[in-house]
């Protein structure tokens, strides 16, 4: 791998080539992650933001008297076109005690329903009684394909930002910290306990929040690995950008001292990182 010299050797390859092997790893990270959160989207479908749907209706509401069903679409609302679910919420707030006006899409046929939204709702319940969603579109997996790739590009531009969010005080100190491989379990057995709960042991939902959750984790890796930091393939990469760009190499022996080096002080925080997740366990926010 270091020696230039050595017939076959990675170091004796081609710039392009060496290029290509220490891409690959990273890319078929980046890759797996796209794959997994396709496989999620085909199996949940794609929310229409756009749309405002009725969930559910609470038995004894004002929804549940008017005649609200579960499904109804909301078309409009005191003749205002709806577009998405907040503008239900707002407008209902607005209209607290009063009569209000609504068209809803039920089985392809729109209906006209007259309700008065509570000024003192019970606990847990809004003012008309029903639980708002966005209704969903199923999509098969080659189509959720390019949309999986737009989630892990949203991550990792979320990843950038990190530092900038950091420093503008947008994220708590508290919340980031290196994680070792034990760390990871333990978030894993976390969410898989808090999916399990949220689901009712949903057997499909929990596994495919483990999707998700190894998809995130498979980014992660793959953004990670493209850092430029010494011995990791980012920092090999790195050294081979004046011999990409100018054709002029870095000698062997400077950057394997550098990457010697880079690789020593990874193994002292890895050892640190992996004493902090046994001391320090991670727990999610709740």
């Amino acid at each position: 791998e270091e020696n230039p010299n050595a017939p076959g050797g990675l170091s004796a390859a081609n710039k392009w080539a060496r290029l290509a092997t220490l891409l690959g790893g990273p890319v078929m990270n980046l890759l797996l992650a796209s794959v997994l959160f396709a496989i999620v989207i085909s199996q949940l479908g794609i929310p229409q933001t756009n749309l405002a749907q009725i969930q559910a209706v609470i038995p004894g509401s004002p929804a549940d008297i008017a005649g609200f069903k579960s499904k109804d679409i909301f078309v409009l609302v005191n003749g205002e076109k709806v577009n998405s679910v907040e503008q239900v919420i707002r407008i209902t707030q607005a209209n607290l005690g009063k009569s209000m006006n609504f068209v809803l899409k039920r089985d392809g046929q729109e209906i006209s329903v007259q309700v008065t939204p509570r000024l003192d709702p019970p606990e847990g319940e809004g003012p008309l009684g029903v639980i708002l969603t966005n209704p969903v579109t199923q999509i098969g997996f080659f189509q959720a394909v390019p949309l999986g790739v737009q989630t892990t590009y949203d991550m990792l531009r979320q990843l950038l930002s990190l530092p900038a969010m950091l420093i503008n005080g947008q994220v708590d100190s508290s919340q980031m910290r290196l994680i070792s491989p034990k760390g990871m379990y333990d978030i894993y057995s976390q969410v898989r306990t808090e999916s399990e709960e949220a689901t009712n042991n949903d057997s499909k939902l929990v596994l495919l929040n483990m999707v998700i959750y190894f998809g995130i984790i498979s980014a992660g890796l793959g953004f990670t690995n493209l850092l430029p930091i010494p011995a990791a393939d980012g920092g090999r990469i790195f050294f081979m950008l004046p011999e990409l760009l100018f054709n002029k190499r870095v000698p062997p022996k400077f950057e394997n001292a550098v990457h010697a080096i880079g690789f020593s002080i990874l193994m002292a925080i890895m050892i640190m990182v992996f004493i902090q997740d046994f001391i320090n366990p991670v727990v999610l926010p709740k």
